[in-house]
């Protein structure tokens, strides 16, 4: 029996090959997924913590802002690692380690990391779309439900197409903000003693954690790991060292872009407003009208392309570690438009909800709130990602080394420390600004954050205390049985869904090479007047008789050639009238001709065949137009 487990992002996995290819053309080959990764780091969620940080405290968070970029260099070339040796992705690698109820708590918690990074993306664009366009931001909130057909449409081009648009979304950000950079003229003094680290408290270190937050995304460290195994490697000592050597190259360059980015905005919230005493720039709404102020009209407009440009990126990605979390942790493969829809509505209703009662001005806070959610969730990722790669046994020669294993795990003790020190003071100072729901403070909110204590505790400590099987338990199709002895199948009762077309000689055709003159055939019709999904069998139009005759055409036909054919009119939605008929008929084996509707046509249309597959239990038999079995 094989237990190999489910692809990672099968539909393009191993789609790019770089064997073959020397030089420059080969580490060109494995560039590519940092940068799908690196547009996490340059999401409006970051823009808007960088210009908070820049505009109350000048220059003195650069600090953690490049503290943060070497963290996220170093848990992001572990996820690549891990991805490349042991050829699963990290939500994969958890469902291994950890029991299933483990799992689905982690991925309830992944699930509202993404939701909240796809919040400020919604916020993010919306903003943009209104700074360009003038467009309320209530409308473009509803808008940016409309990406999932752009998403669509770039997962079916194909990988490389999609690195080129995130690629070209990323140029486009870089650029609009080495020019504003040079507009502004920020004090290199000033800069240079930002790197200097200082303390951190109150305001600041929320400041700070959603600067972590933003930055070191907890989706990415699943994304990464998948998207390495895109690249088709040799499973050599050789190929593998090899492919880590270019996925280090291909992180370290894209990580200090984002890097680069980041540090723009906040070095241009510093010279722009907290040089000119505007200290509370939190929202980018006012850093729009500020800099159109102070620098003129071109300085806003490329500001508003960039953000439009990062939010609809950063979509895409959070698309992709959806799809990763979701069948690594639970086992659930949907189709992708519908995640993405789900998503985005979980992430529009809390952004609408703020405009309506808060007005347009909270939005700057919610966006901060939702990256200090990704900060608060990081633990959960990093720690399992630490221990995976640091395992000899899982890993081999290609375990991480002590020392790599010391920074990472100061890295995780930084983050869930100043996670713990963020809860600790945002709970006491809810008590001391609202005394009168302290009682409820204690019932609900402490209670909750010492359930997520104890499950991170568990998430640490599994692994060192318990062995746990390599090979996953569960895969999404399940795992495949030995084949001893194949016997034919002889079908008795074969229906045959009869739509009038040019498809039904076809079906028919098929139908008679599974059964013979030996099986019984029902040719099933369904009316789907508007007169039969309300009447049913009552209803007798013009169309319902004509169907009836044309039916019975058939049935005659195949009688006179010596087969037995009966014929059944089933009244309504196709998908559920056929399956009524077969489940309450007898029938064993079913022919349907295939409409061939594409994308749009589907989602209008409906997927009759899908439909009906789930709601029998016998095989069927899908004919396409002019193709004989």
């Amino acid at each position: 029996m094989s237990n190999k487990p489910a692809n990672s992002l099968a539909n393009v996995h191993s789609s790019v090959n770089p064997e073959g290819k020397t030089g420059w053309k080969r580490v060109l080959a494995f560039l590519g997924p940092a940068y799908l990764v690196s547009v996490g780091y340059m999401d409006p969620g970051n823009w808007a913590t960088d210009i908070a940080g820049g505009s109350a405290f000048g220059y003195r968070l650069i600090w953690v802002l490049f503290a943060s970029n070497l963290i996220a260099l170093l848990l992001q070339s572990l996820s690549a690692r891990l991805g490349i040796v042991r050829g699963l992705d990290l939500a994969q690698a958890s469902k291994n380690a950890y029991p299933r109820f483990v799992n689905f708590c982690l991925y309830l918690l992944a699930q509202i990391a993404i939701i909240a990074c796809d919040l400020a993306e919604i916020i993010g664009m919306a903003i943009g779309l209104q700074l360009l366009f003038h467009l309320p931001l209530i409308w473009g909130v509803s808008l940016t439900i409309t990406d999932t057909v752009l998403m669509l449409f770039l997962m079916n081009k194909g990988m490389r197409k999609l690195e080129a648009f995130i690629m070209s979304m990323i140029f486009i950000i870089g650029v609009s903000f080495l020019i504003e950079m040079f507009i502004v003229g920020p004090d290199l003094a000033g800069v240079a003693k930002g790197f200097i680290p200082g303390n951190l408290s109150g305001s600041a270190l929320y400041i700070a954690i959603g600067i972590i937050g933003a930055t070191v995304m907890p989706h990415n460290l699943y994304l990464h790991s998948s998207l390495v195994q895109t690249r088709q490697i040799t499973r050599t000592d050789e190929g593998i060292r090899s492919s880590i050597k270019f996925n280090l190259f291909d992180t370290v360059i894209a990580l200090n872009l984002a890097f680069i980015v980041n540090a723009a905005i906040l070095i241009l919230a510093a010279a722009a407003f907290y040089k000119n005493g505007y200290f509370k720039v939190a929202e980018i709404q006012d850093a729009y009208k500020l800099l159109e102020h102070i620098f003129g009209a071109i300085a806003p407009t490329l500001f508003a392309i960039a953000l439009i440009a990062s939010g609809q990126s950063s979509t895409i990605t959070g698309t992709l570690a959806g799809q990763i979390i979701m069948e690594g942790h639970i086992n659930l493969r949907i189709e992708p438009w519908l995640r993405r829809l789900l998503t985005r509505v979980l992430a529009i209703v809390p952004a609408v909800f703020t405009i309506i009662y808060f007005g347009e001005s909270g939005l700057g806070s919610l966006i901060i709130l939702s990256q200090v959610v990704l900060s608060l969730q990081l633990g959960f990722a990093v720690i399992p990602l630490i221990h995976f790669t640091s395992n000899k046994k899982r890993m081999g020669k290609f375990a991480i080394s002590l020392k790599v294993k010391v920074l990472a795990w100061a890295s995780a003790v930084l983050i869930v420390g100043l996670n713990a020190k963020l809860v600790y003071q945002q709970i006491g100072d809810w008590i001391t600004q609202y005394p009168s729901s302290a009682p409820w403070i204690y019932i609900l909110v402490t209670p909750l954050v010492v359930g997520i204590g104890v499950l991170l505790l568990y998430v640490f400590l599994r692994p060192i205390l318990f062995k746990h099987n390599d090979e996953p338990a569960r895969v999404p199709h399940g795992l495949a049985s030995t084949i001893e002895n194949v016997e034919p199948i002889t079908y008795h009762n074969i229906a045959v869904t009869i739509d009038f077309s040019t498809n039904d000689t076809d079906c028919i055709r098929n139908a008679i090479m599974q059964g013979g003159k030996r099986a019984h055939y029902t040719l099933i019709h369904i009316v789907e007047t508007a007169g039969a999904r309300y009447y049913g069998t009552e209803v007798m139009d013009h169309e319902t008789q004509s169907d009836v005759d044309n039916l019975d055409i058939y049935v005659n036909a195949l009688i006179k050639l010596g087969y037995k054919a009966k014929a059944q009119i089933g009244y309504g939605s196709a998908a559920s009238s056929i399956a009524k008929i077969v489940n309450g008929d007898d029938i064993d084996f079913i022919v349907m001709g295939s409409h061939g509707h594409r994308a749009l046509k589907d989602l209008i249309f409906g997927t009759t065949v899908n439909t009906v597959r789930h709601l029998v239990n016998v095989p069927v038999l899908v004919v396409k137009p002019g193709i004989i079995s």
